[in-house]
């Protein structure tokens, strides 16, 4: 078995947070299979014309978003020493399409230079210390909720993207939102290969065998590309029809070596926004956007520093200020290179859960990230419902701290519900977060305990007002 040199044993602190090569190794690969779709389907996102016509181009997205996500997670995992991987965010990017697509005048380069208008502002916030001080002043009940809910939402993703519990369209004439499978029926070959796949997962981790989820997945991938072969069930929309019975996100295929077209890098007008929007307008863009990217990377990094056991006992995370500092550059490098804001994913989650502890994970990720833009195979022979089942066991094993929670004190246990029920529900860590710290505010404040209520906490809590009450500002003063 390879052992890792003292020098970088110490570095990475891999020894001491109780890991090894192999572990970190093989949380990387799993890392990297939960959130490599991403690849696949920013194109797709991101992939309609602006307000002249113009337009990506899918082949361009798909190698920036992994040139992107290859340096940062790298750097992330090299310098912050954390193992969180990056990329572009999803939710970032959808309301990034919607926008542009809204907005008679928009471009493609003024929406991206709102993007890095945001994330520049969001590392003035890491630079001056607030972002730090926001994370330090967040009650422990809260964190904890935190911690749930995006283990609610890393499995809620799960069982979505595999077909299993899917929306139900408004013209169903149902009040029900979401439904089991297809019509209330389990339906197709993918949805067979997340259920084989989680009773796999499931059956190795009670066992403890090591490399559990990353057994799941490649047990999955292997099933799922031998049904596409016999039974070519392909994509379940191919941009025209659909099909309930196909692959989710990725139809397992293998792809060929392609050089990358990075040309998008570059295209984008920083203050191109005000001039086509105005500036109330264009602020009230970048407020939301730096809003849901500022809590978003907070939320996810507490959830998975306390799943990875890196969070001490007064509540602190190693190197805090490296990871909110990286995370403040994904979202300048997303608008710079045009492939929206990239932060830290929650379906890093299942590289902890397969051991990993320490930066080295990320490091593997990046790299194979970086030789996704070249060569796919790994990319395109996985399809999301292989590895579905990892993400539903990661979220598992993330709520079950939900025992932490003071339910005797509502002051607590009230925000702590409404944060970890919304993430899953609204999909929006953010939105989970911003009601948890509004309902705190206002229960401490009711409960006559509002010195208890940390100063920056109201100023998060206010924030938090106007980022929901955004559309009726907007109609307030003319633009909704």
């Amino acid at each position: 078995m390879a052992t890792l040199p003292a020098a970088l044993d110490r570095y990475f602190k891999v020894t001491e947070r109780g890991s090894s090569l192999s572990r970190e190794i093989r949380g990387g690969l799993a890392t990297f299979f939960a959130m490599s779709y991403i690849v696949v389907l920013n194109p797709l996102i991101l992939g309609g014309a602006d307000s002249t016509g113009e337009i990506l181009g899918r082949d361009r997205v798909a190698a920036v978003t992994a040139l992107v996500a290859g340096i940062l997670t790298i750097a992330m995992g090299a310098w912050a020493k954390h193992p969180f991987a990056l990329a572009t965010g999803l939710g970032v990017n959808a309301f990034v399409a919607v926008t542009v697509a809204s907005h008679p005048g928009l471009t493609w380069p003024d929406m991206m230079g709102l993007i890095m208008i945001s994330g520049i502002t969001m590392l003035v916030l890491v630079l001056t210390g607030f972002r730090t001080a926001v994370f330090k002043a967040v009650p422990e009940g809260l964190k904890t909720a935190i911690v749930v809910g995006i283990g609610l939402f890393i499995a809620l993703i799960g069982l979505v993207n595999a077909g299993f519990v899917r929306r139900i369209p408004d013209v169903a004439g149902t009040t029900v939102p979401v439904g089991l499978g297809f019509d209330g029926k389990l339906i197709g070959w993918p949805t067979l290969v997340f259920v084989v796949g989680l009773i796999l997962t499931i059956a190795l981790v009670i066992r403890k065998v090591k490399g559990a989820i990353l057994i799941g997945v490649i047990g999955s991938t292997i099933l799922a590309n031998v049904l596409e072969l016999v039974f070519k069930i392909g994509p379940s929309f191919d941009g025209k029809t659909s099909n309930p019975m196909g692959w989710s996100l990725v139809v397992p295929t293998l792809e060929q070596f392609k050089l990358p077209d990075l040309s998008l890098i570059g295209q984008v007008n920083l203050f191109g926004s005000f001039v086509h929007l105005g500036g109330v307008a264009a602020t009230l863009l970048a407020f939301s956007i730096l809003l849901s990217i500022f809590f978003d990377a907070m939320g996810t990094m507490v959830g998975l520093a306390s799943e990875a056991g890196s969070i001490d006992e007064k509540g602190n995370i190693p190197n805090v200020d490296r990871v909110l500092f990286v995370d403040a550059i994904g979202a300048i490098a997303g608008g710079g290179a045009s492939v929206s804001s990239n932060q830290i994913y929650v379906e890093s989650g299942a590289g902890i859960g397969e051991g990993a502890r320490t930066g080295i994970a990320s490091v593997v990720t990046g790299v194979l990230f970086l030789v996704a833009m070249f060569f796919t195979p790994l990319i395109s022979l996985v399809p999301f419902e292989a590895v579905a089942p990892a993400l539903v066991v990661v979220g598992f094993m993330m709520v079950s701290q939900v025992g932490k929670i003071d339910w005797s004190d509502w002051g607590v246990a009230i925000p702590a519900f409404l944060t970890f029920t919304l993430m899953p529900f609204t999909y929006s860590i953010a939105n989970g977060l911003g009601a948890g710290f509004i309902a705190y505010v206002v229960i401490r404040t009711v409960q006559g305990r509002a010195k208890e209520i940390h100063p920056l906490l109201w100023v998060v809590a206010a924030a938090f007002v106007v980022f929901f009450g955004i559309g009726p500002i907007q109609q307030l003063l003319g633009l909704g």
